[in-house]
């Protein structure tokens, strides 16, 4: 079966015979070539399924579902909180954490934040197709844009923060309960002492220090999911 992966937001059922969007048929016809008779796979965050192209007729593709391949996952909650930047580094930086197994995205407006709006439709997209790309069946939710006050009104996380000021280097995992993990990234000019004070009052929060050098903010990301993802597994 083809490597090929869509994401199919209705439900999916076996024998169930429908017909790709116009975009998707385009993917599949001009762009991967494919031909009636081979397999291709839907997923949405009920599973994974194969399905078998029946025709290709006016610009879409029509298929069947033949059998699942794959049931939801039931990974971890993996949230992440960050200020928005740049669209070039932001688009980077969504992609990655999506690979990194992110189920859900809460941009926070800080108050060094320089960017302080986001084009969640372009979101979306980036999210869908690395989901497609990186195997992963769920895909990550996007909250709208929130103050911080509000962002820590949550009692439902354990908060990871990256810390600059931090002298702590390890997570503990013993401090982490049955809820959602969700790490915490400032903006380009990092947290205000204000900022970090309210992060640090809470009562189920780990500041991390991720490196001695000052990075960039989609580079500490990357960087302290990578941390978080080899603790919790």
């Amino acid at each position: 079966m083809s490597n090929i992966r869509l994401f199919f937001s209705k439900k999916i059922t076996i024998e169930m015979i429908e017909k790709l969007d116009r975009s998707q048929s385009h993917y599949l016809n001009k762009v991967m070539r494919v031909k009636e008779n081979e397999s291709f796979s839907l997923f949405n965050n009920n599973g994974e399924w194969e399905a078998k192209i029946l025709s290709i007729s006016e610009g879409y593709v029509k298929f069947i579902v033949r059998k699942q391949l794959r049931k939801e996952e039931t990974n971890k909650d993996l949230w992440l909180a960050f200020s928005p930047i740049k669209s070039n580094f932001q688009n980077f930086m969504i992609q990655k954490a999506t690979e990194l197994g992110v189920t859900k995205f809460l941009p926070i407006i800080f108050e060094r934040s320089i960017v302080r709006k986001i084009n969640k439709e372009r979101f979306k997209k980036i999210i869908v197709e690395a989901s497609e790309q990186s195997n992963r069946i769920s895909i990550p939710s996007i909250e709208d844009i929130q103050s911080l006050d509000n962002f820590l009104k949550i009692n439902s996380m354990d908060l990871v923060f990256a810390d600059l000021n931090s002298n702590n280097k390890k997570l503990n995992n013993s401090k982490f309960s049955n809820k959602s993990i969700c790490l915490i990234v400032g903006p380009e000019g990092d947290f205000t002492e204000t900022e970090r004070e309210k992060i640090l009052s809470l009562k189920n929060v780990q500041s991390l220090k991720i490196n001695e050098n000052i990075l960039r903010s989609e580079t500490a990301v990357i960087s302290a999911l990578s941390i978080i993802y080899y603790s919790i597994n």
